[in-house]
């Protein structure tokens, strides 16, 4: 009997095209050839095929008898120790193979590994990585890495290799020059070219992949998406990080998620990892700009689902989930301009912090006075001896050298005298908030006190992004938190950075020579989920709401559920759409407003552009056609051309009924 396991591997194997070199080598390294090397580098853009590579190179392991670990770059800890132990036998169990793809998402793990980890590889043990970048040239050209290392460039297909996926794949022979000119090699284009199976092509002028390229692949290849619910599940997996059944089930939730995880597993973009399901880089990205462009408002909407469920997990999770749920929360708004202003999202230099220990607080101290001065390593001593907690320390990745400290102070109401007779910052804090609104007993705030990295001090870095995502997910988990504020010695450029998300108190306490901003946000008039909410409509289509409270999005559904429910009076008495301000001062509610349904739609061929969409949503939804189906059959058309002119009515009649509602002309 031959397990699944076996067959796919015979299958990748029959269906792997090229990359004869690296197959080679690596099959001499298994062998145990002396001269073949211990550490494989593969690099190229997105789409170059290297996770393709990675996993037949583990089916050569595998096939081999060797023990593997299979780790991913975009879900790696922050801290070595963490990736150590991920890492298991390769360490400890002679022979082991460490398989890393998406190195380029931890690539500030690189130092650390080549002079900390590999070196204590187990006997025999082997390493590949696979990332977009390559290795920094000390390793490549280091004499002692030199017979060890083995760095290889992948390269777009041959023409002939090209063509061999394209006849493995039956694309017409017709069709499979206009392939290769416009994917240019690239395995990603070709593959979905060949999956999509090229419909419509026309144009003979494509030499590479595109973004306009990759969108109308991906047309092809999704096709008519089996139901609407199917489409919002790809809308999850366009924007969240990762997309696991548990986030489906709880974004969709009168979905039935299994169902639809399972389909878009399916999908040929889609990557399965230990989190979940992750598009390829190049398609969540036209998949994302499919959705801003043809349904912005669901784009917006379906943010905020996200979001709302990130929240709950970091109100709700173990501590140790905080970081994860933490960079999916901001990884939803990473191209809004106000977090654009104050996170970097570098990982040059990456660090990672932890508590701090009676062995740091000599060097803490020390940063303390060249930064801010002797005043303020007081105070920092001063807090140290009063909220050791409240401290994190912060170490290179690569070296383990402390470069930096924060501390996220919590104070309860009443304030202590003595903390505001010896802190001129936390005394301002607390005289704004007494000023503004001030806090109860058994309420508290949360200060941002100190934030030194005496080589970026004071602006923006992964210090600063590490540090306000740990502030974030203590505001959005603390109970009885009425302020947050953070404290910046350049008042004027934190003013700006920080504008729209927090206030500037206009307190400028002096410590030493220095003078200081101080910005805060009072989370019982603006909780956190709110506060969020201002990042989306910064750059997004806003959540308008109607004169009836209703807001676009739930304007628009109420738009489709009546037209679904037109020919029957009863159910259209119980439409949403008879509660928003069309319908306010109508004398009979329902026969008035299934006539102006009817009327908006009939006014849509004013415009010819307009004639095919008003045509689509009459034989849909006004002439008795029983399925959507029998519509395109009376009009004559195919499904999947009557759909896309029924998709382009709706969208028109919307647009048409909701200026009706907010100026109240008809």
């Amino acid at each position: 009997m031959v397990s699944l396991g076996e067959r796919l591997s015979s299958a990748r194997a029959r269906a792997f095209i090229g990359r004869e070199t690296e197959l080679r080598r690596f099959e001499e390294a298994l062998s145990g050839d002396p001269q073949a090397p211990f550490a494989f580098y593969v690099f190229g853009p997105g789409g170059i095929g290297k996770s393709a590579l990675l996993r037949r190179l583990t089916d050569q392991a595998r096939s081999a008898g060797r023990p593997f670990v299979e780790l991913d770059g975009r879900f790696t800890s922050r801290d070595p120790a963490d990736f150590e132990r991920a890492a298991g036998g390769f360490l400890d169990v002679p022979g082991t193979v460490l398989f890393l793809d998406s190195f380029e998402h931890c690539q500030w793990l690189e130092s650390w590994l080549w002079q900390r980890l590999l070196p204590r590889a187990a006997a025999g043990a082997l390493v590949v990585l696979a990332g977009r970048i390559p290795p920094q040239a000390q390793w490549a050209a280091d004499p002692a890495w030199a017979g060890v290392l083995h760095v290889t460039e992948l390269q777009p297909f041959s023409e002939e290799q090209s063509r061999s996926l394209l006849t493995a794949a039956q694309i017409r022979p017709e069709l499979r020059d206009r392939v290769l000119r416009f994917a240019g090699g690239n395995p990603l284009a070709l593959s979905l070219a060949a999956a999509a199976g090229m419909p419509g092509w026309s144009r003979d002028d494509m030499r590479a992949p595109s973004a306009d390229v990759l969108r109308t692949l991906l047309a092809g290849l999704i096709g008519e998406v089996p139901t609407a619910a199917h489409r919002r599940a790809l809308e999850v997996a366009a924007q969240a990080h990762s997309t696991s059944e548990e986030l489906l089930a709880a974004v969709l939730p009168d979905e039935d998620a299994p169902e639809l995880f399972s389909w878009l597993r399916d999908l040929p973009f889609m990557e399965a990892t230990h989190r979940g399901l992750h598009p390829h880089d190049a398609a969540r990205e036209t998949l994302a700009a499919d959705l801003r462009w043809r349904a912005p408002h669901a784009f917006v909407a379906m943010r905020e689902r996200l979001m709302e469920e990130y929240l709950r997990i970091l109100r709700e999770a173990p501590e140790e989930r905080v970081w994860t749920v933490t960079d999916e929360l901001f990884y939803l708004f990473r191209e809004v301009e106000s977090l654009a202003r104050v996170r970097t999202w570098s990982r040059d230099e990456e660090v990672h912090d932890r508590p701090l220990h009676e062995d740091d607080i000599d060097v803490i101290l020390g940063m303390a006075e060249e930064t801010e001065g002797p005043e303020s390593a007081e105070l920092v001593r001063y807090w140290m001896d009063r909220q050791p907690q409240a401290f994190s320390v912060y170490r290179l990745v690569s070296t383990g050298r402390t470069v930096a400290f924060t501390a996220r102070l919590a104070l309860s109401a009443p304030p202590d005298p003595q903390d505001l007779v010896t802190d001129p910052v936390v005394a301002a804090a607390w005289r704004h908030a007494d000023a503004t609104a001030p806090v109860s007993p058994g309420e508290h705030i949360g200060i941002s006190r100190f934030t030194v990295y005496p080589e970026r001090y004071q602006v923006p870095s992964r210090v600063i992004d590490l540090s306000s995502s740990r502030a974030q997910a203590e505001s959005a988990r603390a109970r009885g938190r009425a302020y947050g504020f953070a404290v910046w010695r350049d008042a004027e450029a934190w003013s700006a950075r920080v504008k729209g998300t927090l206030v500037d108190t206009g307190e400028r306490p002096r410590v030493g020579a220095h003078t200081y901003g101080v910005f805060g946000i009072d989370w019982r008039r603006m909780p956190v989920e709110n506060w969020l909410r201002r990042f989306i409509s910064a750059t997004d289509v806003p959540l308008q709401s109607g004169p009836s409270g209703v807001s676009r999005s739930a304007f628009d559904q109420a738009v489709r559920e009546a037209l679904v429910h037109w020919r029957d009076a009863a159910a259209f008495a119980a439409c949403a759409l008879m509660r928003v301000r069309l319908a306010a001062d109508l004398a009979d509610p329902v026969a008035e407003l299934r006539d102006l349904l009817r009327q908006a739609v009939d006014e849509l061929a004013q415009d010819p552009r307009g004639v095919r969409a008003r045509d689509a949503l009459t034989a849909g939804y006004f002439s008795g056609a029983p399925t959507q189906e029998a519509a395109a059959r009376r009009l004559g058309l195919p499904y999947g051309t009557y759909r896309r002119h029924l998709r382009h009515g709706l969208d028109l009649l919307c647009d048409a009924l909701w200026q009706w509602e907010l100026h109240g002309v008809r």
